[in-house]
């Protein structure tokens, strides 16, 4: 009854995913933090590989752990970021964020307790996350929707291109 190598791909990336965001949210350094995340970003899109969907894959690596955290790290070192010059931080608004925290976390475990999951049906499903089928059903069932997405990115490039010109 031993486990699967599945089961253990899944324990060492969530591991990994886990200890990366609590790497994220104790670190004092922003730039570790940063780091810490972007090792959260790769161990999420661990999962994706996992489950079949290649495409959501190297989207999740591309936008964010590429973009995104190269965003954040040029606003980080942007930023001043002396201790001298620190604001004194509130004891009461520790203690505010922990009972909101800990609000949201009871009306979350209040609102899943009766939901129920769909069964999921594994012979069905092996496909889903292919990009042979995320093109078919978006040049067939999603075309305008697809298209209307496409200008709308089209314009904020033009966009970006005319405010970067000026």
């Amino acid at each position: 009854m031993g486990m699967s190598i599945e089961q253990i791909i899944f324990i060492v990336l969530s591991s990994i995913a886990i200890a990366a965001a609590l790497g994220v949210i104790l670190s004092k350094n922003p730039v570790n933090s940063v780091l810490c995340m972007i090792i959260c970003f790769v161990a999420i899109a661990g999962h994706y590989i996992m489950l079949n969907a290649q495409f959501l894959f190297v989207v999740h690596l591309i936008v964010y752990t590429g973009a995104i955290m190269v965003l954040f790290l040029f606003v980080l070192m942007m930023m001043n970021l002396n201790a001298e010059i620190e604001p004194q931080k509130r004891n009461w608004l520790k203690y505010a964020g922990a009972i909101s925290g800990g609000a949201l976390l009871l009306v979350l475990v209040g609102a899943l307790r009766e939901a129920s999951l769909p069964a999921i049906n594994a012979g069905a499903s092996s496909d889903i996350g292919l990009i042979s089928n995320l093109g078919k059903t978006l040049f067939t069932s999603y075309v305008v929707p697809f298209e209307l997405s496409s200008v709308l990115f089209l314009s904020a490039m033009v966009g970006a291109v005319v405010i970067g010109k000026k």
